[in-house]
């Protein structure tokens, strides 16, 4: 065999054993990548780690990035996801992917700084502590580079929540960096909720037992380029997380916020129900198929931003098509809604119990097409 054109010999066995995963999850992150890689090396030497970005099918080409730095560099690896989207879902997929006995989860925004790898690393290492998290509000942590002082009132308020919850001790719950075992991180995936962005609240709430935390503090810094994985939906997002920690076994959170959503379509379809009754003095059935309309399209543009925020759609044509979607699985329901309510109101029933006999037989229907055929499919 000619051995001069083989692949070149492994040298895997000269470095260091990998120790330590560093799971970025991404969402427009490509400017951000090569420097940050920089930094870690910078904080770590040159072997012994691996970065692994999970990346959220980004506009921007996050993937195709990380994907360019890999031919040259095999400590990174990218997760490519299509149709899902979340941070602590992210995460997990970066547990369950790496081989490396420890773990981190942390921003590549560059709001993160990697020296505090070291010393978190350390002490999950020692025992000292089953998770090490950076805090922005531990003694000798910094948040001026921050610049988002509402942001800080929202996390105080978060972190007195999540304290009730998990029984934990710690100055900042919500924190989106931690370290902690790979063993630990994959024998909770199985029960972890993957809701919204606090993956770290999560594992605390999960584990059976109460896990030992360690607080760094962290001067946390405005972001370097890109665009931040949080929005105005992030305080419905944190409490979905704490009602399906509390009730998720019960009745699924999807169904729950799909409900909400409903409860608060129901009082949009009251309003332009009794304005078509009251004002436009149009008959009832009438009136009762525009409500119903109207309040389909206000309930598929409030589900697109909060219930299936993971799976939102934000391009124009996609935004028009899932419209579109969500009026045709949602049509049958609607009949069955106009239909129901015309026949009990004729009969006598008040308008408003006609009504939300109509509505309470048409969400389960929606419910249950819209999940598949509207946020399933794109």
């Amino acid at each position: 065999m000619d051995m001069s054109s083989a692949a070149p010999a492994s040298t895997h066995s000269t470095m260091a054993p990998l120790d330590l995963a560093i799971i970025l999850p991404t969402l427009n992150e490509r400017d951000n990548l090569a420097p940050l890689v920089e930094r870690i090396e910078q904080a770590l030497g040159p072997a012994g780690w691996e970065v692994l970005v999970v990346d959220d099918n980004s506009a921007d080409g996050t993937a195709e990035e990380a994907r360019r730095l890999a031919l040259t560099d095999p400590r990174i690896r990218v997760i490519q996801r299509i149709g899902r989207r979340g941070l602590s879902s992210a995460a997990i997929e970066g547990f369950c992917a790496t081989a490396a006995p420890f773990a981190a989860v942390m921003d590549a925004d560059h709001q993160h700084d990697p020296q505090l790898l070291v010393p978190m690393l350390a002490a999950v290492r020692s025992g000292e502590a089953d998770v090490a998290v950076a805090s922005r509000f531990a003694e000798g942590a910094s948040t001026e580079g921050w610049g988002r002082p509402d942001r800080e009132k929202l996390s105080g308020l978060a972190n007195t929540l999540a304290r009730k919850l998990t029984g934990v001790e710690l100055s900042d719950p919500m924190s989106g960096y931690f370290l902690l075992r790979t063993e630990t991180a994959r024998a909770l995936a199985p029960r972890l909720s993957a809701i919204g962005f606090k993956i770290l609240l999560d594992l605390l709430a999960t584990s059976e037992r109460t896990l030992t935390v360690k607080d760094f503090p962290m001067n946390f810094s405005a972001r370097r380029s890109g665009e931040s994985k949080l929005d105005r939906a992030i305080a419905f997002d944190f409490l979905a997380g704490l009602y399906d920690k509390s009730f998720g076994r019960l009745i699924p959170t999807r169904f729950a916020m799909f409900g909400t959503v409903g409860a608060l379509g129901v009082l949009v379809h009251m309003a332009i129900l009794y304005l078509f009754l009251l004002v436009a003095s149009t008959n009832f059935s009438w009136s009762q198929a525009v409500a119903t309309f109207g309040a389909m399209t206000f309930n598929f543009w409030l589900n697109n931003f909060l219930t299936y925020r993971d799976r939102r759609l934000t391009e124009a044509g996609a935004v028009f098509r899932g419209w579109l979607s969500f009026i045709a699985a949602c049509s049958v329901g609607a009949f069955a809604n106009v239909a129901v309510a015309t026949t009990l109101y004729d009969r006598g029933l008040h308008e408003v119990a006609a009504a939300l006999v109509g509505i309470a037989i048409g969400s389960v229907w929606n419910y249950a097409l819209s999940s598949r055929f509207v946020w399933g499919r794109y």
